[in-house]
């Protein structure tokens, strides 16, 4: 090989690493920060899960003694059960109302934009916001608003919604449908607008009415949309915390374990009690559930598809 050859052959080396380290660059702050903010955290949880610390006295390996006492301790068990009634009452509650809302709003209606931008407001508004202006339609005294519909409309005794133990849960339930129902109907929108006019046609050819459309069209085709927004509210309503905080915190229902959910629990074992370690082994529980309940959907989700 002559010089030439060799000296552009080392030009050449040199221009790639450079491009290479151009684009390590690139994605360095982003790395750096995933790395620092999320693997490290990540990481730690995993280590500190198996040990007893306060934060300021040396770690101390307990094993699995962390597991053990949280599976004994009533505030974890009933933030478990919480957890998991939540779950199950907002998942389909939500799937229904934001599919019955796309399928509204994906006709040809006057104002449907309108509509639309109506209905997703409540997602992206600021929590706080929202949250404030709920405490006031729900307010548990007989002058709310929504009392005074039970009681002049329906004429039902007044409730204390996210002030009573008996009605915490449904208040949070009912905030949380309304708030996110919005962003899965936008999910919905798109996949309706995805499913060919043909079809539609062919059922009419066939004789089928709107019901018979819907069942036997609509849905099998929003099958994707359907377990994509089932997998991502299932998650969503495991790590719930913010809305509890806001309707349930203080004295109104989460101190009396009525309201306590499992990222409550794990902030509370963390920040008030410093008890890291049972808040790491708590934070593992929670990962597990989670990924049990994604690995049955997906597997559910194969199944199906095979078929």
């Amino acid at each position: 090989m002559s010089n030439t050859d060799i000296n552009a052959k080392a030009a050449f080396s040199k221009r790639n690493r450079k491009r290479t380290l151009v684009a390590y660059s690139f994605i360095a702050p982003n790395f750096i920060g995933f790395a620092v903010f999320t693997l490290g955290p990540i990481i730690l949880a995993f280590i500190m899960a198996f040990n007893e610390w306060d934060g300021s006295n040396p770690m101390k390996f307990v094993g699995l003694g962390n597991f053990t006492a949280l599976f004994a301790n009533d505030r974890f068990m009933a933030s478990l059960k919480n957890t998991v009634v939540y779950s199950l009452f907002t998942v389909p509650l939500t799937l229904v109302c934001a599919l019955a809302l796309a399928i509204l709003l994906n006709q040809k209606i006057k104002g449907r934009t309108f509509f639309r931008t109506v209905t997703f407001f409540p997602y992206v508004a600021s929590l706080v916001a929202v949250a404030a202006v709920w405490n006031m339609l729900f307010t548990p005294s007989k002058g709310g608003l929504m009392n005074q519909l039970l009681m002049n409309v329906f004429h039902v005794e007044p409730l204390k919604w996210a002030a009573s133990p008996k009605t915490v849960m449904l208040t949070i339930v009912l905030f949380s449908v309304w708030k996110t129902m919005g962003y899965y109907m936008v999910i919905y929108l798109a996949g309706l607008q995805g499913i060919s006019e043909d079809l539609y046609e062919a059922a009419a050819l066939d004789g089928a009415n709107p019901w018979q459309k819907f069942w036997y069209v609509t849905l099998p085709q929003l099958k994707p949309t359907t377990f994509f927004v089932t997998v991502m509210l299932t998650i969503s309503c495991f790590k719930i915390y913010d809305i509890v905080y806001m309707l349930a915190g203080g004295s109104n229902g989460v101190v009396n374990k009525s309201a306590m959910v499992l990222v409550y629990y794990i902030y509370e074992e963390a920040f008030r009690n410093w008890k890291l370690g049972s808040a790491s082994a708590a934070a593992l529980v929670l990962f597990a559930i989670v990924l049990v309940i994604t690995l049955i959907q997906f597997r559910g989700e194969k199944n199906y598809a095979n078929d």
